[in-house]
């Protein structure tokens, strides 16, 4: 997986830099809160949100089980429909697949639909390297790409701006990439729309290719699904002659009836709206209807590794609407940036370690990224445990062991930098099995409680710097049991 933004640092020192950022925190604070209020207020009016949420979570575990054949039941269905389907097994390989289709075409401009797939494999910046300009066109991408950005939200890419910075960017920035803002323009939300539609609509009338991604692929037609707000989408899909959708392989349910859950699930969880305002559908090419010539690129890029871990997989269930980010504590004081990836908050941090392995170090830090509060769990229209995931990737990281890396089982090597945690747990592991060394070591810190530490000396020091260490109790609870209870069950 590539998406890997350039120069990041490990979380830890990355998200040290972001909190001091008090503009970045302010504007991260008033959009996470509105948002998640408003979903609250929109998941509440559904007396069945836990049925349908279980029921997510069971099509898409089914879905997982049986991947294989409803991979190639959408082969044969778009091909059928009069589509042409490609595999990529990575990002490379979508990237090349997608270049050359354009190429083939004879045209050097494509207009986009908002896509976290082709996000992940850069696709921008190899077709960049073709000589192909692709030009984002939802207000959000829109912004992050003349602001020579990276986005820091899965829904609103741009919510690390705010209104002002926003109308600067498309001030000094818009006449570069084709029709310049208005003069006099302000930061009110209708006259950046409007400068935004403006600006677009040129691109729109011209393109001849699109590119997209896909909320859901219906199995058993071969039917794309791309649900969205503000319309943008849906000239992408429809106006151009040729369409190429990326879809990662995770996307897929298997009949058109799995659609009435996750578009009641989705909209509340992501944009707190009963249903999106604008829901495309394609199957195929039809004559004198939308595009002429459509392609689809299944991706792989680490999802059928994830697929082989029985804990990580539940995160291929992700409908990515960005509920676990909103509520995230984490998230709303460090940013999107500081994650490194194109999937940050709580999501991100089980999911880019998956597709991308352990191996850097800053995917290694990820997994603790995380209070382990429990919000993200709640919140998940698709009940993805993001707590164990992220216990179960912290042993990876500090243990290795077995993984699935490149289709192949592989035997990981612990992470640099663990060395005294993984020393500290088998110190831990072996006084709970010896009940007498606990008890002496229990009656021992007690005796000695008034000499301790305020801090943690050495590796320790990471945990005692922003916390203070509980006080050790004047006698062990054995103890204290003994004494009043005298040993017996059952207190008087």
């Amino acid at each position: 997986m590539s998406g890997t933004f350039v120069g990041m640092p490990a979380f830890p020192r990355a998200a040290r830099e972001a909190v001091g950022n008090t503009t970045l925190r302010g504007n991260l604070r008033h959009a996470t809160h509105t948002i998640r209020d408003k979903r609250a207020r929109a998941v509440a009016e559904l007396d069945d949100w836990a049925a349908l949420r279980e029921a997510g979570k069971q099509i898409k575990d089914h879905t997982l089980r049986h991947l294989d054949r409803y991979l190639v039941q959408v082969e044969e269905a778009v091909t059928a429909a009069g589509g042409t389907v490609h595999w990529a097994a990575d990002a490379d390989e979508a990237n090349e697949i997608v270049a050359r289709l354009v190429q083939e075409t004879g045209e050097s401009e494509v207009v986009k639909v908002k896509s976290m797939a082709t996000q992940e494999i850069a696709l921008n910046e190899a077709l960049q390297a073709r000589g192909i300009h692709a030009y984002e066109t939802d207000l959000a991408e829109l912004i992050v790409q003349l602001g020579k950005d990276r986005p820091s939200h899965i829904l609103v890419p741009a919510i690390h701006r705010n209104r002002g910075e926003t109308r600067d960017i498309f001030r000094s920035e818009m006449g570069e990439w084709g029709r310049p803002a208005p003069e006099g323009l302000t930061d009110t939300p209708a006259e950046l729309a409007e400068a935004a539609r403006l600006h677009l609509r040129e691109k729109f009338l011209r393109a001849k290719v699109g590119i997209s991604g896909a909320n859901f692929v219906v199995a058993e037609t071969g039917t794309l699904v791309v649900v969205e707000s503000e319309g943008n989408g849906r000239m992408c899909l429809t106006l151009p002659e040729t369409l190429i959708s990326v879809v990662g392989i995770e996307k897929i349910v298997p009949r058109w009836q799995d659609l009435e859950v996750f578009l009641q699930t989705l909209p509340r969880s992501s944009t707190a709206e009963r249903m999106n305002p604008y829901t495309s559908m394609w199957t195929g090419t039809t004559d004198e209807d939308g595009p002429r010539t459509f392609h689809l690129v299944l991706l792989d890029n680490g999802r059928t590794d994830t697929l082989a871990d029985e804990v990580g997989r539940q995160a291929l269930r992700c409908i990515r609407c960005s509920a676990c980010l909103n509520v995230c504590p984490v998230y709303e004081r460090a940013g999107g940036h500081a994650y490194g990836s194109v999937y940050p908050g709580p999501i991100g941090a089980i999911l880019s370690p998956q597709l991308r392995g352990t191996g850097s170090e800053i995917d290694a830090s990820l997994p603790y990224a995380s209070s382990l509060c429990g919000a993200c769990y709640e919140v998940c229209p698709v009940a993805i445990d993001i707590p164990e995931v992220l216990v179960h990737l912290r042993e990876r990281v500090v243990q290795g062991g077995p993984a699935v890396r490149g289709g192949n089982r592989v035997v990981l090597k612990p992470a640099r930098g663990h060395a005294a945690e993984r020393a500290a747990m088998r110190a831990a592991q072996w006084a709970f099995t010896h009940p007498g060394a606990l008890r002496t070591g229990q009656r021992l810190a007690s005796r000695t409680r008034r000499l301790h530490p305020r801090t943690l000396p050495g590796p320790g020091r990471a945990w005692s710097g922003t916390r203070d260490l509980p006080a050790v109790p004047a006698e062990p609870f054995r103890d204290w049991w003994q004494r009043t209870h005298g040993g017996k069950g059952g207190a008087k």
